[in-house]
C-alpha cells in the first residue's frame, strides 16, 4: 500500500511540475505577444490562459511536423 501512494504521490508531483513548467513559459509568449501584435496587427491582447494554450498548441505543431533528414542508407 505505501509503494502505491508513493508512485500516486510521483506521478501527482510530475503532472505538477510539468504545468508549472509550462506556465512560466507562457508568460514570455504573452508578454511578446501583447507587445508586438496589438501595435502590428491591431490583434486584442492575450491573457497567460490563452498564452499557455498557444505555448501547448505551438509545441505540438512543432512536434508533429519534425522529421528525420539523416539518410544514412548503407
Amino acid at each position: 500500500m505505501e509503494k502505491i501512494l508513493i508512485a500516486v504521490f510521483a506521478i501527482i508531483g510530475v503532472i505538477a511540475l510539468v504545468a508549472i513548467f509550462g506556465l512560466v513559459l507562457a508568460f514570455p509568449i504573452k508578454w511578446c505577444w501583447n507587445y508586438t501584435m496589438p501595435f502590428l496587427f491591431s490583434l486584442h491582447k492575450i491573457t497567460w490562459g490563452h498564452a499557455w494554450c498557444l505555448n501547448f498548441l505551438a509545441g505540438c505543431l512543432i512536434k508533429a511536423s519534425q522529421t528525420n533528414t539523416n539518410n544514412n542508407n548503407h
